[in-house]
């Protein structure tokens, strides 16, 4: 990805170094020098303090007092954390979804989810391509819920589940297949709206996804 200097020049430098930061460019505890990349980037040392605070708000990165930033720990331990609490948001949103979905909604569910699955029963899929489309239909559910503080802790937590995946990139494209039969069965669940069922493919799945993770990172 090439820096370009945009309108919001500090959310601009917090997506490039996210993205360094999960495709695993800077490492796990790597120390990130504020002056060094304000001089890299040919910007102010206070945007780059900016998006530094942006970044620990994403879980990409460790801010701590008289000794700077760093990006955060990812190993086995850490992604287990982070995959139990992003489960348990997942878990509200399915419940919200299957109470508040319209019909009109239907058309617009559906297209997302075909959209995931159609990327991910590609002959070579793409990893980046296969997380970007699996979180679009987290974020149209996100909308239709209509809840702002379940939609913001979501997103938070997606540069760092993000991360964990292209980690695992390798073990992530092998499971593919169940991936993809994820997405086909949750969405007859909310359709129904069958919060019991949907929340336990939700489980089933997050306990799937988490221990490939683990075992990846191990």
């Amino acid at each position: 990805m090439d820096f370009k200097v945009p309108n919001t020049l500090a959310e601009q430098i917090a997506n490039y170094l996210a993205e360094r930061i999960m495709t695993g460019q800077i490492q796990p505890g790597k120390r990130i020098q504020e002056a060094t990349l304000a001089k890299e980037l040919k910007v102010s040392r206070a945007s780059v303090k900016e998006a530094l605070y942006t970044l620990e708000r994403w879980h990409l990165v460790e801010i701590t007092p008289r000794k700077g930033a760093s990006a955060s720990n990812l190993d086995a331990n850490h992604a287990s954390e982070l995959y139990d609490v992003y489960m348990h948001l997942l878990l509200m949103l399915a419940a919200r979804l299957c109470e508040r979905w319209q019909e009109s909604d239907r058309e617009r569910m559906l297209a997302a989810v075909g959209s995931a699955v159609e990327q991910m029963n590609k002959p070579s899929a793409d990893i980046k391509a296969v997380v970007e489309a699996s979180f679009e239909v987290m974020e149209a559910c996100c909308e239709l819920v209509g809840n702002p503080y379940l939609t913001e802790a979501l997103s938070n937590f997606k540069p760092a589940v993000s991360r964990a995946y292209y980690l695992s990139a390798d073990r992530y494209r092998r499971g593919l297949t169940q991936t993809s039969h994820f997405f086909t069965r949750l969405p007859q669940a909310v359709l129904d709206r069958d919060v019991g069922e949907a929340q336990a493919v939700i489980r089933e799945f997050a306990e799937y996804q988490k221990l490939m993770i683990q075992r990846a990172l191990s």
